[in-house]
C-alpha cells in the first residue's frame, strides 16, 4: 500500500481547527484515512481529498423577493450601509459575501469561487455545464464574490441569492438555488418571497418542503405599516404560519423585523434572536461536516462500489456473449467441415484431438481478452458519464480499469479489485469513529446524568496497517 500525501486542503483545515475545534480537527484526520482508502482503490488522485466535497465554512444564505427588506437587513446586520447600500435588490447573481481586512469593498467574478477549493462553489462550473450546455463558461453571469470589511462576517460566508420573484427559472438557477440551500447551515428566508407566484418561488417552496426535517430555515417577516393595522407580533407570526402551512411548510423559526415606515428602528428585540442563530451557525457547520463524512463513508459501498460492480457484471455478460458467438462460429465451421470431409474422426483421435483442443483454447483465450478490452472501453465511457450524473469526485472508471487484470478477465470475478473483508472492516472502523465524533460533539453541549465523556477512542487516529 502506497501512503497517500495529506492534501494541502486538509493541512490547512488542521491548522485552522488546531485550537478552537478539536472535533473538526479529528474529523479532518478521519477524512485523510478515508482518502487513503479511496486512493488505494484508485478512486482519487494523490493530491485530492474527499473533504473538499463540502465547505467547512459556516454558510448563511439569504433569500428574498421584491421588497428591500433583505437589503436593509444585510446593511443593518453587517454594518455596511456605506459599503453595500441597496445591494442587488433585483440582481440575478448569487453573491458570496466574505470578510476582508481592507477598507475598500472588492467585487470578484464567479470564476474566483469556481477555482478555490475552500468555498462552497468549488468547480460549480462543471455542474452548471451538466445542467445546460455552454453555460459553464458563463459562470460569471451567475456568481460573484464581494469582499468587505465587516466584523460580523469573520469566520462565516453569507450567500445573497437573487430576487426569487424576478429571476428567470432555468435549469441552472434551479440547480444553484437547491445547491445553496443544501450547502447552507442557516437559510434566512424573507417572507416577501411568498407574496408572488413566480416559477422560481414555486421551485424554492418545493426545495423547502424537501428539507422539512431541517432546522436551518428562519423566516424573517417585516411588520406591516402601523397605519394599516395595530402591530401585534404574535398575530403577525400566526398569520404567516397559517399562510405557509397552506403551502405545506410546517417547520422553521419566525422573526418579525421592524418596518422603516413605523420609525421603530430603536426596537432591537429581533437582533437578539438573529444573533443567537448566527452564533450557533458554527455548531450547525460541525454537525453538517460530520454528516457529510458519514455519508461519504456509506457512499463508498452503496454508490461507488455498487456502480462499479454493476458495470463489471454488464462487462462480463457482454464479453461472454461475444466469446460464445465466436465459439459458435467455430463450431459451425467444424460441423460444415464434418459434413464435407468427415473431420470428426480426426478430432476424436487420441493424439490429434488434444492438439486440436489446445489450438482451440489458444485461439479463444486471445479472442476473449481482446473482446474484454474492447467492451471495457465502452463501459469506461459510460462510467465517466455516470460519474458526472452522480456529481461525485470518485473515479468510477479508475476502479473499473484497475479490476481489468488478465486473470480477472478469464475468471468469473465480479467484485471490484480491493473490495474485500479488510476494506469493509476499515470502512466500518471509520464509520464508528465518525459516530464517536458526533457523540463527542453532543457531549460538548451537555452530558447525560453528569457522566463524563467516555469516548476516548476518538483519540485513536492511527493509520491503517
Amino acid at each position: 500500500m502506497t501512503d497517500k500525501t495529506v492534501s494541502k486542503y486538509l493541512l490547512n483545515l488542521e491548522k485552522h481547527f488546531a485550537h478552537d475545534n478539536p472535533v473538526l480537527l479529528k474529523a479532518s484526520k478521519v477524512f485523510h484515512q478515508l482518502d487513503q482508502l479511496e486512493f488505494d482503490l484508485g478512486l482519487i488522485q494523490n493530491d485530492e481529498t474527499t473533504a473538499a466535497n463540502n465547505t467547512w465554512w459556516p454558510v448563511i444564505s439569504l433569500i428574498g423577493g421584491n421588497s428591500t427588506a433583505k437589503s436593509r437587513f444585510i446593511n443593518n446586520v453587517l454594518g455596511t450601509e456605506h459599503l453595500l447600500a441597496g445591494i442587488q435588490p433585483s440582481s440575478h447573481k448569487f453573491t458570496v459575501l466574505l470578510q476582508n481586512s481592507q477598507a475598500n469593498t472588492t467585487t470578484l467574478p464567479g470564476s474566483a469561487l469556481d477555482v478555490d477549493i475552500r468555498y462552497p462553489f468549488y468547480q460549480i462550473s462543471r455542474k452548471i455545464e451538466q445542467q445546460q450546455k455552454g453555460e459553464g463558461k458563463r459562470i460569471n453571469s451567475y456568481l460573484e464574490l464581494k469582499t468587505l470589511n465587516s466584523p460580523p462576517l469573520k469566520g462565516k460566508l453569507f450567500i445573497d441569492a437573487p430576487n426569487m420573484a424576478a429571476a428567470p427559472i432555468t435549469p441552472v438557477t434551479t440547480m444553484l438555488t437547491r445547491y445553496v440551500v443544501d450547502h447552507s447551515d442557516l437559510v434566512l428566508v424573507f417572507a416577501d418571497v411568498f407574496d408572488t407566484h413566480a416559477p422560481l418561488v414555486e421551485e424554492f417552496t418545493q426545495i423547502i418542503l424537501d428539507n422539512q426535517d431541517s432546522s436551518k430555515f428562519v423566516y424573517l417577516i417585516e411588520e406591516p405599516p402601523a397605519f394599516m393595522t395595530p402591530i401585534n407580533k404574535s398575530e403577525v407570526i400566526s398569520s404567516w404560519q397559517r399562510k405557509l402551512a397552506g403551502l405545506g411548510i410546517n417547520s422553521g423559526q419566525y422573526i418579525v423585523l421592524p418596518n422603516p415606515q413605523n420609525n421603530k428602528f430603536h426596537d432591537t428585540s429581533h437582533l437578539a434572536e438573529i444573533d443567537m442563530r448566527l452564533t450557533d451557525v458554527g455548531n450547525d457547520r460541525s454537525y453538517r461536516v460530520l454528516d457529510a463524512l458519514e455519508k461519504n463513508i456509506e457512499d463508498i459501498e452503496y454508490v461507488v462500489v455498487a456502480e462499479v460492480r454493476k458495470a463489471l457484471l454488464q462487462w462480463k455478460e457482454r464479453v461472454n456473449i461475444s466469446s460464445l458467438l465466436v465459439l459458435a462460429l467455430i463450431v459451425s465451421l467444424l460441423i460444415f467441415a464434418e459434413i464435407e470431409t468427415g473431420i470428426l474422426d480426426m478430432l476424436i483421435d487420441p493424439i490429434i484431438g488434444p492438439i486440436a483442443l489446445a489450438v482451440l483454447i489458444g485461439v479463444m483465450v486471445p479472442v476473449h481478452l481482446l473482446g474484454s478490452r474492447l467492451q471495457a472501453k465502452l463501459i469506461v465511457a459510460k462510467l465517466k458519464e455516470r460519474q458526472q450524473e452522480l456529481a461525485i469526485m470518485e473515479d468510477l472508471a479508475g476502479l473499473f480499469e484497475k479490476s481489468l487484470t488478465p486473470l480477472r478477465m478469464l475468471l468469473p470475478f465480479t467484485e471490484p479489485v480491493g473490495w474485500n473483508k479488510k476494506t469493509k472492516a476499515q470502512l466500518h472502523k471509520l464509520d464508528e469513529k465518525t459516530k464517536s465524533l458526533v457523540q463527542a460533539l453532543n457531549d460538548s453541549f451537555g452530558s447525560y446524568d453528569d457522566i463524563p465523556n467516555t469516548y476516548q477512542e476518538i483519540d485513536d487516529f492511527t493509520e491503517f496497517g
